[in-house]
């Protein structure tokens, strides 16, 4: 008998699988790989990884944040086969990533800054598919930074694509996206059909009958081969896929550069990663927490994989796992299906898959998108403060007009500056009654209080007497202890009655 969970990785898998298919190949050649690539790089991202994962719901691949960096790299290396040999020493450095434990650095990801990832992402995939619901395919599918290689950018695209719409293709888009909202009705999303079929699937099938239906009976009107789902015929008469196939290059393993690259491939595949698993902990209904540490280590066995193979570099990707999770995925069996079905229909059937218009798919993420930024989620961070909601929409502004990689950087800044500054600012208590002063430091006496402190006791008139209460605080960092050290013997100078409660630091404050 097959359990509920297996049915509803099952369905999901055909989801992640559908929404995937066409990312990989868009952003391999926005990357500047081959279709090939991006597709063995998804069916890496499935099969290796997600055998691997510390992750319940995580599903891997080719990744958007990476475009520039891969880009930039294969021309600066000379060759794809000298970049593949540096992507295997990056799945290397990776795997010691993890087997070091430095998967703890997720516990440092200020919490509005996930948020405001997911929502730039959700806002970024509305706005780059929209012009793909239309039938308008100038930038590759799976294209996400806001400067484009033609010289337009995210939002002038909107403007242009009014001159190239499809209408077919919009109405193939409209159905999708309406049919979707359908699904989530609670009066039906509970009945059979509607909660075993994933609306995904049918959007998708409704896409091909439409345009089958329009190439038999008003050919003029069906939708041109360029807006198809276009999947070369690997094991065709000619062979065409496994000529794209690249392999390393071993003898650049004496090459300096091979290594700064894998160095620096390593450590941004890994905070993408790291970011996408604790942004799908925040999704996942059950909130399990996913192993850090495990997921480096499976991430690099991945790219080390897609080094030998001649693959792209792989990441968590919070697109796919964001479409795995609301399509019901129970547990990581989803993201390794995904993968086989990449396979499977790539080798065996790729006619089938290319008879899948590109706006049924663009309906599909633009669905995902709207559920990564969902109103509600901006309201119920402005609710939270100032300290919350800054850093939350200073991450989408950043993401949305620059790319991926630097917005998060640029929202990360922002959180841990934000961070220092309430540590700063709650780490003591200054009460005054007359010439007494008492200073109470609270849970925490950090480095990031040091500038409080010494201009708290600079500030104490001659003659005070000053008492530092640190019973209730159950860390004092070493700069903080030298600060109390050096008022201390600074005090009888000035006539200061210094007194000290140490709590459980006396080693440090005595």
């Amino acid at each position: 008998m097959i359990s509920n969970k297996f049915k509803s990785d099952f369905s999901a898998s055909l989801v992640v699988f559908l929404v995937a298919l066409p990312l990989c190949m868009g952003i391999a050649l926005a990357s500047g790989g081959t279709v090939v690539q991006g597709l063995l790089s998804g069916v890496i991202g499935g099969l290796v990884v997600g055998a691997l994962s510390g992750s319940h719901t995580s599903v891997s691949g080719p990744a958007a944040g990476l475009i520039t960096i891969v880009d930039g790299a294969i021309r600066d290396l000379g060759s794809m086969e000298i970049f593949v040999t540096a992507l295997f020493v990056a799945g290397l450095i990776q795997c010691l990533f993890g087997f070091l434990k430095g998967g703890f650095l997720a516990d440092f990801i200020p919490v509005s800054v996930i948020k405001g990832m997911l929502a730039a992402i959700g806002i970024t995939l509305v706005l780059k598919q929209l012009p793909h619901m239309v039938g308008y395919d100038a930038d590759a599918f799976g294209e996400m930074e806001f400067a484009q290689k033609d010289g337009h950018n995210t939002f002038s695209e909107l403007y242009y694509m009014l001159d190239s719409i499809t209408p077919l293709a919009l109405i193939i888009s409209s159905l999708g996206l309406g049919l979707q909202f359908v699904w989530e009705i609670p009066a039906l999303k509970s009945k059979g059909f509607f909660k075993s079929v994933p609306a995904a699937l049918v959007v998708v099938l409704l896409g091909v009958l439409i345009n089958e239906w329009a190439l038999r009976f008003y050919s003029s009107g069906a939708i041109a081969p360029g807006h198809m789902v276009n999947v070369p015929s690997i094991l065709g008469p000619d062979g065409a896929g496994t000529s794209l196939m690249v392999r390393p290059n071993w003898s650049a393993l004496g090459n300096i550069q091979v290594y700064s690259v894998a160095l620096l491939i390593a450590v941004i595949a890994s905070i993408e990663s790291l970011l996408s698993i604790e942004a799908g902990d925040k999704l996942d209904p059950h909130k399990r927490v996913s192993a850090p540490n495990r997921e480096l280590i499976a991430q690099g066995f991945g790219n080390a994989a897609a080094g030998l193979l001649g693959a792209l570099p792989v990441t968590a990707v919070i697109v796919r796992t964001s479409a795995n999770i609301s399509s019901g995925a129970e547990t990581r069996r989803s993201a390794v299906l995904h993968g086989i079905w990449i396979a499977l229909f790539v080798l065996l059937a790729p006619a089938l898959i290319n008879k899948i218009p590109l706006s049924a798919l663009a309906a599909v993420l633009v669905y995902v998108g709207y559920k990564l930024a969902r109103p509600s989620l901006v309201k119920a961070q402005f609710q939270k403060g100032w300290s919350a909601f800054a850093p939350f929409i200073i991450t989408i502004m950043a993401i949305l007009l620059t790319d991926l990689l630097i917005g998060i950087i640029i929202g990360l800044l922002v959180g841990f500056f934000f961070v220092i500054k309430t540590n700063y600012q709650k780490s003591f208590a200054m009460t005054q009654q007359g010439h007494e002063y008492q200073l109470v430091f609270k849970q925490q006496a950090s480095f990031v209080n040091k500038s409080a402190l010494k201009n708290s006791l600079a500030s104490m008139p001659d003659s005070a007497t000053v008492l530092l209460d640190f019973r209730d605080c159950h860390f004092v960092d070493a700069d903080i202890a030298d600060i109390v050290q050096d008022f201390r013997e600074s005090a009888p100078e000035r006539r200061i009655h210094f007194a000290i409660e140490a709590g459980n630091h006396t080693h440090l404050l005595s």
